[in-house]
């Protein structure tokens, strides 16, 4: 699959060139535009079940397929939130966890599923109880808020993260959720409360904005209706 990253930085397209019969599969309401050989579908990738999981997780029920049944073509693709798009490949010998939102496309031959986060991470980390996980051989594409940054680390290196910078993780990094400051009453004043203490060998991808900071932001803005 060959494929360029265009406008990289706040408003990026990722232009996808397909050959005939090939798909590709992205998250719903991501083409922007396509060739008129290809054809663009709403399917439950993984089935019902793995829809459901989808949502629980905060990604769309449906998945769109993307095939070039006509003849060779190509689809650009974009996120809904303004921030960067960053590739990955994935050989098959780990797979890659995604928070909410993150997911933005990938091979046709990706298993996109959803990982079960114990119950520590799952109320401290922000993203819940499910994140996504993406395994197999081919490339998945990433989306940001904000522009992203690649940390990697050394083994037995350790790199505390914001929750809500998360984007990425290889699944066969250890990480742990803990309190920013060493006491609650600390961690909410500072404003961090939660934090995720990755340790190395291996990248983790965050992203430079939070979004949960912006819609607080926003919401300063908008009138409050009187009772």
């Amino acid at each position: 699959m060959e494929y360029k990253i265009l406008y990289p930085g706040a408003s990026p397209l990722v232009q996808i060139f397909l050959t005939g019969g090939e798909t590709i599969k992205a998250e719903s309401d991501a083409m922007v535009a396509m060739s008129s050989s290809v054809d663009v579908e709403g399917k439950l990738d993984g089935g019902l079940l793995g829809g459901l999981a989808r949502m629980v997780a905060g990604e769309s029920f449906f998945l769109q397929t993307l095939t070039a049944g006509r003849g060779p073509g190509d689809v650009l693709l974009a996120p809904s939130t303004p921030g960067d798009i960053i590739d990955v490949e994935l050989d098959g010998s780990y797979s890659l966890i995604i928070q909410k939102d993150g997911f933005l496309a990938g091979s046709e031959n990706l298993q996109i599923s959803t990982k079960l986060q114990n119950l520590a991470q799952g109320m401290f980390s922000g993203e819940g109880f499910f994140v996504v996980k993406v395994s197999g051989k081919g490339f998945v594409f990433l989306s940001s808020y904000g522009s992203i940054h690649v940390v990697n680390l050394e083994p037995d290196q350790e790199y505390v993260v914001d929750n809500s910078h998360l984007v990425a993780w290889p699944d066969y990094m250890n990480y742990t959720i803990e309190k920013a400051s060493k006491g609650w009453i600390s961690s909410f004043t500072s404003g961090e409360m939660a934090v995720c203490r990755f340790r190395g060998p291996g990248p983790v991808i965050i992203q430079t904005r939070n979004p949960r900071g912006f819609g607080n932001w926003i919401k300063r803005f908008i009138p409050q209706k009187k009772a």
